[in-house]
């Protein structure tokens, strides 16, 4: 029998209503959300390069054909050098116009405006560096048939943004905000950021080195600022054996049966061998000691911040490129032809640093990678010759300490000058604008309020900042044909300094230092300097056919890996923080293998993963393990890690991340005992070579004083880092890969959740560390690899880490990753035959 309703008539009438109304509204939310849905996914599609068919541009002046491969990389053909740049110009912007966008914005202080108040800081130190000013000024006074190959390119990328006004790619959308024209200044502005990038730091080496030098005094001071090793190994110095040397008279042999055994001394050494150890402490590459994301040094994986950690460079302070980059003549391939093989380290980011591209027109034939915003090929191979390169880490900025008076005025040899005021607007999204009173000396700008804590007037040199510095020769370097030309080409070549290693097509192979480097009239620049008169000012700069150049060496190899490339007697400083020599170390002894090459080993040893610096620490741990009498037994445990591990760094073994977590553990503790919680300012590329030389040096000076010697330092700093509270009981089941992760994220669709697994690959186990030659980091390692094959430039090979394409909805966002993350590579067609083997788009853009 069916129970009557308690419900009144009413009632049942307002639920019947109530229920008809939440039906209604959740109709008109679906249908607002098919119509958002549907809106997005048009948007999505008219967003994406049209790669096949016809376009009418009426700057052309002849067809243009742009046929892409199966992995987008484009081979555009034109007729001659304007329709070519105009075409660079329009298909970069198809691909990558939001990431030119965003990188003009950062170098030129303008972020805030489209991202919020939270990028002031970031803005205010780019406005004060001035690099727009500078971009102008180098855009006014440009050669002519040089400003018109750029303003060619300036003009395809303005052609795409008009064509697609309504359809430009999701993020200028979503961020509601349109591209401005793009010009020549932006251009050049492209390129100094990268400039920035690889060659502004220095300063602030200086201002750490300062205080440090404060606190510890000369003796201590220079024992952590080490700029030499015992292994560095300069392009050219032939003689010195690897396998042969040794660290110091008191330096361990390797016994390859028993780590744990104690080491016997060389009874003897040559006096080549004297001279070449190390008489000092020395020191890696910027490492943070637990936390640093440093080209030298890994870290554990961090948590991204703000949506735009891309340009967040106070969350990775250290994070300064590296790369290695070697030649090999015929002697040493098979075809009896050099190989060249790059791979240069930066941050990892997507869209990639780089943009795959072939230029032809007429006898302008050139491939490689290209930085998007700006026209030629940086790196890669012409018809002749190819060319790689790494970084210097040249000393091109001082810190001079400014005079002023309570008018405002600086002390000069002159007497009290005015100084310039330049004068910026920096406009913040939904906030008031900022006005900001750049004040610049005859150093440079004031640099003060960058620098948290300091009151000085500090003025900041840079070479940029001297017109003398303002060549780009990317065209000449793409049309070299000889070595003579291409030494050429890179004599005006002003800033970032470069290590160039070249090879062509005849069996030549050379290298070639560059850049702009000051002399001093007195001391190297590694310290803050006064600036009321002359004695500190440069002088010039070190002359070019003296900057360190190699060609047709006897051994038929050179390799650069940012260590130090002066030999013995150089008269000019060019770097006092080179790199650690490790990776260098390393590169040579694989290449000296009595063996015939070919372009896979090349990547073979692009992607090794033995740290002979991460074993060389594991077999002191375990010797002062096995030395101690007290050690704990977790302590023992490490050891036993560690005992037969050869120093690869690999994912699935536990014993690099015991060796390398202790060997943190130990710089700490090494440095707490001097600095106190200042510990965490010593920042320095050498930073392992300094740990090496306490270990095998054992100087009291640096034992803390709780320790009874330092066999009881090493055992406490395995315990102490086995004792940190997310390392798991069991031992061997903490892995590498574990803990140490390749991160890589999209600085604007990595933040929503719906399309985040799109975005980005996603955090995977990392093999290497920053000690191998696959230099690696949470976000930093190889951003391409490439090796030039001279004997057919067709066997070429080349990769890029993620994919051409910026836009995450296109097939090429992120095709490349599985080869770049498993070390395998792809071919890099050049001839005509073998570009229309591999075409499978073809796009005509005509007059």
């Amino acid at each position: 029998m069916a129970v009557p309703s308690t419900l009144s008539p009413v009632t049942r009438r307002r639920s019947s209503i109530a229920l008809r109304v939440v039906i209604a509204l959740a109709a008109f939310f679906l249908f607002l959300l098919i119509i958002a849905d549907v809106w997005f996914y048009r948007a999505v599609r008219a967003a994406l390069p049209v790669v096949d068919g016809t376009m009418h541009f009426s700057s052309l002046s002849a067809p243009v054909i742009v046929a892409r491969d199966s992995l987008g990389v484009p081979n555009i053909a034109a007729a001659n050098l304007h329709d070519l740049f105009f075409a660079q110009g329009y298909v970069t912007a198809q691909d990558r116009l939001w990431q030119m966008d965003m990188t003009r914005r950062y170098a030129s202080g303008d972020l805030s405006v489209i991202l919020g108040s939270q990028y002031v800081k970031i803005d205010t130190e780019q406005r004060i560096l001035g690099l727009r000013p500078i971009a102008e000024n180098v855009a006014a006074n440009m050669d002519p048939a040089e400003h018109a190959r750029f303003q060619a390119y300036a003009d395809g990328v303005n052609a795409y943004i008009a064509q697609h006004q309504k359809t430009l790619p999701m993020e200028f959308r979503l961020l509601v905000y349109f591209p401005y024209e793009w010009t020549v200044e932006d251009s050049v502005l492209v390129g100094l950021s990268m400039t920035e990038f690889l060659n502004h730091y220095m300063y602030k080496k200086e201002l750490q080195r300062e205080k440090i030098l404060a606190k510890l005094g000369p003796e201590l001071t220079a024992d952590l600022y080490v700029h030499s090793s015992w292994r560095d190994h300069p392009p050219g110095s032939e003689g010195q054996s690897i396998e042969n040397e040794v660290p110091s008279q008191e330096s361990p042999e390797e016994d390859e049966a028993d780590p744990g055994k104690k080491p016997a001394k060389r009874a003897k050494r040559s006096q080549q061998d004297k001279e070449q150890a190390p008489r000092g402490l020395k020191s890696s590459r910027g490492e943070n000691p637990l936390f640093s994301l440093a080209a030298g040094s890994e870290a554990l994986p961090v948590k991204a911040g703000t949506a735009f950690d891309w340009f967040d460079r106070e969350s990775n302070p250290d994070l300064i490129p590296g790369s290695n980059n070697w030649v090999i003549s015929g002697a040493h391939t098979v075809t009896g032809k050099p190989l060249l093989s790059n791979d240069m380290h930066l941050d990892l980011r997507i869209p990639n640093t780089w943009y795959e591209a072939h230029l032809t027109a007429g006898g302008f034939d050139v491939v490689g990678v290209t930085l998007p915003g700006v026209p030629y090929i940086i790196m890669g191979h012409n018809q002749r010759i190819a060319w790689g390169f790494t970084n210097v880490g040249p000393n091109v900025e001082d810190v001079y300490v400014e005079k002023f008076n309570e008018r405002g005025q600086y002390l000069t040899p002159q007497g009290w000058q005015e100084p310039e005021h330049r004068k910026e607007i920096i406009r913040v999204k939904g906030k008031p604008d900022i006005n900001l009173d750049v004040v610049v000396t005859r150093h440079g700008p004031i640099i003060t309020q960058l620098v948290p804590g300091e009151t000085r007037k500090l003025a900041l040199k840079w070479t940029i900042y001297d017109p003398k510095v303002k060549d780009i020769s990317f065209f000449e370097v793409n049309s070299a044909r000889n070595w003579q030309e291409f030494r050429a080409a890179f004599s005006k070549f002003g800033a970032p300094g470069q290590n160039v290693v070249y090879a062509d097509v005849d069996g030549h192979i050379g290298y070639q230092a560059t850049g702009f480097v000051p002399i001093r009239a007195s001391g190297d620049g590694s310290m803050p300097v006064a600036g009321e008169d002359d004695s500190h000012e440069w002088t010039s700069y070190v002359p070019y056919d003296q900057m360190p150049s190699v060609y047709d060496p006897p051994s038929g190899i050179i390799a650069t890996a940012n260590g130090r490339i002066t030999p013995q007697g150089y008269p000019y400083t060019l770097s006092l923080e080179w790199s650690s020599p490790y990776r260098t170390q390393r590169i040579y002894k694989l290449l000296g293998a009595n063996k015939k090459f070919t372009a896979a080993d090349m990547l073979t040893i692009q992607t090794d993963v033995v740290s002979e610096f991460d074993r060389f620490c594991a077999e002191r741990f375990v010797y002062s393990i096995d030395h101690t009498p007290n050690a704990s037994e977790r302590a023992k445990a490490a050891a036993d890690l560690m005992r037969n591990w050869n120093g690869t760094m690999s994912t699935d073994l536990a014993a690099p991340a015991v060796a390398y977590y202790s060997r943190l553990k130990l710089q700490e503790l090494l440095l707490k005992a001097k600095l106190g919680d200042d510990w965490t300012t010593y920042h320095w590329w050498m930073s392992p070579v300094w740990l090496e030389n306490v270990l095998t040096q054992q100087p009291q000076r640096w034992l803390p004083a709780q320790y009874a010697n330092s066999d009881q330092l090493l055992t406490a700093a395995v315990e102490g880092a086995m004792s940190e509270h997310d390392v798991p009981r069991a031992l061997s089941t903490w892995t590498w890969g574990r803990v140490h992760k390749i991160d890589i994220k999209h600085p604007f669709w990595s933040n929503f959740p719906v399309l985040k697994r799109g975005a980005d690959p996603g955090a995977q186990p990392l093999s290497g560390d920053g000690e191998t030659i696959k230099q690696v980091g949470t976000g930093f390692g190889p951003s391409e690899r490439f090796t030039a094959d001279m004997s057919d430039l067709d066997h070429s090979t080349l990769n890029i880490v993620n994919g051409e394409s910026g836009n995450i909805f296109d097939s090429h966002y992120n095709d490349q990753w599985d080869a770049y993350y498993h070390g395998t590579t792809f071919p890099l067609p050049f001839s005509t035959q073998a570009v229309q083997q591999a075409g499978v788009h073809h796009l005509k853009l005509v007059p």
